[in-house]
């Protein structure tokens, strides 16, 4: 009987599969930290012989190579995905056996649409397909969106992908499991995807690529698309160049003269504590990425790539957490490191706070005359469904670049959809000297708290 273990990367909004019978198994898109995959694989009792790739990620490193090397697996890649290091190329029908004993196979299946060269595969028992790895292709009601690779590939890609869904629709029978990487809050997903877990029947029933025709299908999902996160423009050539191993050691520990003299020649420090005590009291200048706010998505989407960064926490775990989240994409050695609270990293002279709020707040303020000045930084699409009526919009990617459009002399609100990015955006803010009120609430309250919330066309 065949299993198959998910490692979920909630930060990164994706997952990785180990796939086997009784004796092997099969890494489907493994993380860059592949130590949990070795640890799900001991407890099963397999060897890991074959590691394979959906396609070269845009969205994390991967750590499928180091992980063949380290277990002597072979390392299964798309024929046509352009990558400079020794692997298994593999074609569309090309099937190898993971577990001979259990009779399971693996079959490539061409998906392309995600990326030209994606492939899906079909894991199969005694020659019937039970589970489908379909990366960025067939997502849960949704796919993977088709403009990552190159602007002028989008339109082609998009129709691939639709056909791509209908291959693996028309192919496979309703009762087969559907195992997508992406589509658990990964911005590689080209509309918001939900649930746990799915199989091809139920998708033919709810996935807009199975019930739409091309055209139509096209046509939305191109009009969908939003902003790509920064970092993606690092994370292919990484991983087509062929990933280095991580190093999770702890870094070097930072004092108090070293953190304020890293501020002051502007570099990064990040504090990790959640939003709430970060808004109570920090370190003036620092800026808040809290560590269970998609963190490995946020923060190398803002930070400009290759600038030093060190990490503020509670704890030495908290740390080690957040190294491990940041390497996935790319971020592999901190700077220095410090554990404890601002005090200690500042002295009480060194410290800043700032005002938390909900919309009942600013509904309060608006009420009372004083019209403050309130900035929305949820992305485009989140924008154009939705929107506070006489609200600014920046995207919180975009707010550093744009924030001398803020004015200097008054009190900025900000808000977002639930308080995460309305807290990063609030840490930016504040470190370049505004007084700010950060909305801790979900936008759907904004209405009931007596705002007047526009939908429809801007």
């Amino acid at each position: 009987m065949y299993f198959v273990e998910t490692l979920a990367l909630a930060g990164l909004g994706n997952r990785s599969y180990l796939a086997g019978g009784r004796s092997a198994a099969v890494v489907v898109d493994p993380p860059r930290d592949f130590d949990q995959v070795i640890a799900l694989a001991a407890r099963r009792g397999v060897r890991i012989t074959h590691v394979a790739e959906t396609h070269v990620h845009n969205d994390y490193v991967t750590g499928g190579l180091e992980l063949a090397r380290v277990v002597g697996a072979q390392y299964l890649v798309p024929a046509d995905a352009e990558v400079f290091f020794e692997r298994t190329a593999v074609a569309d029908g090309d099937s190898v056996i993971i577990d001979a004993a259990s009779g399971l196979v693996l079959r490539a299946m061409a998906t392309p649409g995600h990326t030209p060269h994606h492939t899906s595969y079909v894991l199969e028992e005694d020659g019937t397909a039970v589970a489908a790895f379909t990366g960025g292709s067939l997502l849960i009601g949704a796919v993977g969106r088709p403009d990552l690779v190159e602007p002028t590939l989008t339109a082609r890609l998009a129709r691939a992908q639709h056909a791509s869904a209908h291959r693996l629709a028309d192919e496979l029978d309703d009762d087969v499991r559907v195992m997508p990487t992406h589509g658990f809050g990964s911005f590689c997903a080209a509309t918001q995807a939900s649930g746990e877990s799915t199989t091809i029947g139920e998708q033919k029933k709810t996935n807009s690529a199975l019930l739409q025709d091309t055209e139509t299908f096209v046509a939305e999902l191109l009009a969908g698309l939003d902003d790509i996160p920064a970092y993606y423009t690092h994370m292919g050539p990484a991983n087509a160049a062929g990933p280095a191993p991580v190093d999770l050691t702890p870094p070097r520990r930072a004092d108090a003269a070293e953190i304020r003299r890293r501020l002051q020649d502007g570099e990064w420090v990040v504090d990790l504590r959640n939003r709430i005590a970060y808004a109570d009291g920090h370190v003036a200048g620092t800026y808040n990425f809290d560590l269970d706010g998609q963190l490995a998505t946020h923060l190398p989407w803002l930070l400009p790539w290759g600038r030093p960064v060190t990490l503020l926490a509670e704890t030495p775990e908290q740390i080690a957490r957040a190294q491990r989240e940041l390497v996935r994409v790319g971020i592999d050695r901190p700077a220095a490191a410090a554990t404890g609270s601002p005090l200690d990293w500042a002295g009480s002279e060194g410290l800043r706070a700032f005002d938390r709020s909900d919309f009942q707040g600013l509904a309060a303020a608006r009420a009372d005359g004083s019209r403050p000045f309130v900035v929305d930084v949820r992305r485009n699409s989140e924008r154009a469904a939705a929107r506070i009526e006489d609200t600014v919009h920046i995207p919180l990617h975009e707010l550093r670049a744009r924030i001398s459009e803020i004015p200097a002399d008054i009190t900025v609100w900000v808000h977002c959809a639930g308080g995460v990015r309305a807290a990063i955006a609030a840490s930016l803010l504040d470190a370049a000297g505004h007084r700010v009120v950060a909305v801790d609430d979900g936008f759907d309250q904004a209405e009931s708290a007596g705002l007047s919330v526009l939908r429809g066309a801007l």
